[in-house]
């Protein structure tokens, strides 16, 4: 075990290597999201007291590293994770004066307007936001300048004809991993070119993560080696894809400022004849 832990210190993810790698490993649905989380952290500047939405936080292994990391108060909301289990998970990590789990749908947030200074994702978002409307809807519970940052699964390319062989067929563990939803991934300019039609975000900022496909694979050796699988692993075809279709694009963005939002919103009133 302690050459598995070795294994996920990385020096690009400074502060997860001080977590253990067994709660990483327990509380993984996927790629590590403590690792994906840090590196939107290290683009989000987020500061103490503030108010942060973890949308799709999984076993919340993301709201307990934004909460100890920055001192935030996190609410840690997910459609299929129970929260009595995700209290009980952030209650054993000492941060249950700062995460406040719930069940929540992605499209009936069940918040105030204007109510968060941050809303950030790890691994959901392609899940529902790739809906040209869903960033408008996201975006009414952010204050004025408040942060928005995503981190997904995501393309390196654009596919032309369709995923590449060795995504679509089967592994040695009989895992293929191309499935249906994993055409809800784009790419970098893709992400780009969708948050920009957005009139209610700015500073849209898109980029892929150096080296993703390998941090992929090393968390899915290790989780594999450990015996904590919950899925059959992806190591082998994204080994063979070696970051030549697959990786992960963060997306970053600032709601824009009221008035702004208030032109866009008459805007829209005078096209549609709504007042």
């Amino acid at each position: 075990m302690t050459q598995i832990a070795g294994s996920l210190d990385k020096p690009e993810f400074p502060r997860s290597a001080r977590y253990d790698a067994d709660w990483m490993m327990d509380g993984q649905m996927g790629p590590n999201a403590v690792w994906l989380t840090e590196w939107l952290g290290q683009a989000m500047a987020l500061e103490p007291g503030m108010r942060v939405l973890d949308l799709g936080c999984g076993r919340a292994m993301s709201s307990v590293f934004l909460a100890r990391e920055f001192d935030v108060q996190v609410w840690a909301a997910d459609l299929w994770i129970d929260p009595d289990k995700n209290w009980k998970r952030v209650q054993d990590a000492g941060e249950s004066a700062r995460v406040f789990p719930l069940r929540a749908e992605a499209h009936a947030l069940p918040f105030a307007r204007d109510f968060f200074d941050a809303v950030i994702s790890v691994d959901a978002y392609q899940y529902f936001g790739t809906d040209v409307l869903y960033l408008g809807y996201l975006s009414n519970y952010l204050r004025p300048g408040g942060k928005l940052g995503v981190v997904v699964p995501a393309l390196t390319r654009a596919l032309d004809g369709g995923p590449p062989a060795h995504l679509t067929r089967p592994q040695a563990n009989g895992k293929v991993f191309w499935e249906e939803e994993c055409w809800s991934f784009l790419t970098a300019a893709q992400w780009q070119q969708l948050w920009q039609r957005c009139g209610r975000v700015t500073d849209v900022r898109c980029e892929l993560l150096d080296d993703g496909w390998r941090h992929w694979v090393d968390f899915e050796r290790a989780v594999e080696s450990a015996g904590k699988g919950i899925f059959p692993s992806d190591a082998e075809a994204l080994e063979q894809d070696a970051g030549q279709t697959i990786g992960f694009v963060r997306a970053l963005a600032r709601r824009t400022e009221v008035e702004a939002v208030n032109l866009y919103e008459a805007n829209l009133a005078a096209k549609f004849g709504v007042e």
